[in-house]
């Protein structure tokens, strides 16, 4: 398959549509986040990290899913990143929509919801993670820290990637976030899942 260039370009190019999709794709990111964490079969890396810091805080899952989100960001400064609007409405936009989401969709505890739960919210997570980074308006907190490691490190962005949600895992299920069936399929399933769908949310130069 062909590379896919996900550079950021220029706002000046339909930013309406573009800012649509960044948005869409962000709130139904932050959906499917809520939905796994109401599934109770595990989460995905990041929200086994917030949950446990959740169970230490008292706060929100959206409030705390922002907070690491901007701690991320911190970790930018030395790797030189730069951040775009897409970065910054993905701190924004995600933590309140999980918190949205959560409000109304309660824990599931009957097996065949549990697992509809998982599917629909791994599917979901696939497709809003192509609709918002195909949108090229700056990448996500954790997308950034992952190139800019990859850059500075030389290591492949896989290797990276793996290194970083690895840690990730551990820190979150030592602070009691769930680990579970769901970790690893999500961990299975989400890059395929991006992989197919971002030729088709993806802007480029030639878009008009």
């Amino acid at each position: 398959m062909a590379q896919i260039d996900l550079r950021p370009v220029r706002i000046s190019r339909d930013p309406a549509r573009r800012s649509v999709q960044l948005l869409s794709g962000l709130a139904l990111y932050g959906a499917s986040v809520a939905l796994l964490t109401r599934a109770r079969l595990g989460l995905e890396p990041w929200g086994v990290l917030a949950e446990g810091v959740m169970k230490h805080t008292g706060l929100s899952f959206g409030t705390v899913t922002g907070l690491i989100s901007v701690a991320v960001l911190l970790l930018w400064i030395p790797l030189r990143q730069r951040p775009g609007i897409g970065t910054v409405a993905n701190v924004l936009v995600i933590s309140v929509t999980v918190d949205l989401v959560r409000a109304v969709v309660p824990d599931q505890h009957d097996l065949a919801w549990q697992i509809a739960f998982l599917a629909g919210g791994v599917l979901l997570n696939g497709v809003a993670t192509a609709t918002y980074v195909g949108a090229r308006l700056g990448p996500g907190a954790r997308d950034g820290l992952m190139t800019g490691l990859a850059a500075r490190t030389g290591r492949s962005v896989r290797l990276v990637r793996t290194g970083i949600e690895v840690t990730v895992v551990v820190a979150g299920f030592a602070l009691g976030g769930t680990v579970g069936f769901g970790t690893v399929l999500y961990a299975l399933a989400i890059g395929p899942l991006t992989q197919a769908l971002l030729p088709l949310t993806t802007w480029r130069d030639t878009d008009r």
